[in-house]
């Protein structure tokens, strides 16, 4: 974990924190990235840009959906925006500058300003399609995501820890949330994976009209796939009809930032986030999992000055 790293560079890119001439009141533009609208990182993107909107003086706020994960990080490197939900496979890909991810160079300029809650692979197939493990999927259609999004690459991790790739299956559709479940309602795709916080609002429309099944990912595919990934339960009753626990794989969700963001307003956006846990949580339940005693936990790219303030002000980094 990286604790102590260099002062921010201001910020001059178009879209990055702007100030007025001194003596004038600050002004600041805060981009939240996010995903696509029917996921969680939408609405708990939203609640963070109210939250900012009042919290920082002159600051002047908006939510841009995206395609999540990737997306995000490459905007933030490009100066498009100021705080980005992201997967922590795909910091670690970005800060490594994996291509085959959607990197074509090191994203050195990210910075990280805390973990945050888990995303968990979720696998929903039409009841009727009679998949309920992996290998179940052999033969069937299925969405995995918009094209190298967070999401895809979980996919693509997923089946490769199972001995299985995307030619074992019927067809493959790349998908963001929404359009998969409806095309599972109309009959035209059998499953989707999904990576995303318990109680994405797709699935809970998809299980209110449909008969579902939460496919497991076992204990033992999680493993071999490694960190950042850990076995964990999608628990009984998460959605209407799943009445037994289900095992899968989680990896954590981040909030990520760039060297061109001020200390002070990096500062400010982290003490913020967790002294507004309850709005947080109004938006979506998924955020009931931020917390500063997990804050630090699988961060591998350079805190963000201003949050690592923070961290040393409530005494988590002495």
């Amino acid at each position: 974990m990286f604790h102590r790293i260099a002062a921010a560079i201001p910020a001059a890119a178009l879209g990055g924190l702007m100030s007025t001439a001194p003596m004038a009141q600050a002004q600041e533009f805060i981009n939240v990235l996010t995903g696509g609208t029917s996921g969680v990182y939408y609405p708990l993107g939203v609640a963070l840009s109210e939250i900012y909107a009042e919290g920082i003086d002159g600051a002047r706020t908006q939510v841009q959906a995206t395609k999540a994960s990737v997306e995000n990080l490459n905007l933030l490197a490009q100066g498009r925006g100021e705080i980005a939900f992201a997967l922590g496979d795909s910091v670690q890909a970005a800060w490594e500058g994996n291509e085959e991810a959607g990197f074509p160079r090191k994203l050195e300029e990210l910075r990280a300003i805390a973990a945050i809650y888990p995303n968990y692979i979720q696998i929903v197939a039409d009841a009727s399609a009679g998949v309920t493990t992996l290998e179940d999927l052999r033969g069937k259609t299925m969405s995995v995501g918009a094209p190298a999004s967070g999401t895809e690459l979980n996919a693509r991790a997923i089946f490769a820890a199972a001995g299985m790739s995307y030619d074992d299956l019927g067809k493959v559709e790349y998908l963001p949330f929404a359009e998969s479940g409806e095309l599972i309602k109309n009959r035209q795709l059998e499953a989707t994976l999904q990576s995303s916080g318990l109680g994405v609002a797709f699935i809970k429309d998809l299980s209110s009209t449909h008969d579902i099944s939460i496919v497991a990912i076992p204990e033992e595919t999680v493993t071999a796939i490694g960190a950042p990934f850990v076995p964990s339960v999608i628990p009984a009753g998460t959605y209407n009809g799943q009445d037994q626990d289900v095992p899968t794989a989680a990896v954590g969700n981040m909030l990520i930032s760039h060297d061109g963001v001020s200390e002070e307003a990096a500062y400010q956006m982290t003490k913020l986030l967790f002294e507004n846990l309850d709005r947080m949580t109004s938006a979506h339940a998924a955020a009931g999992g931020i917390s500063t005693d997990t804050a630090l936990d699988g961060i591998s790219i350079p805190l963000h000055p201003g949050a690592e303030r923070y961290y040393r002000e409530i005494g988590l980094i002495e």
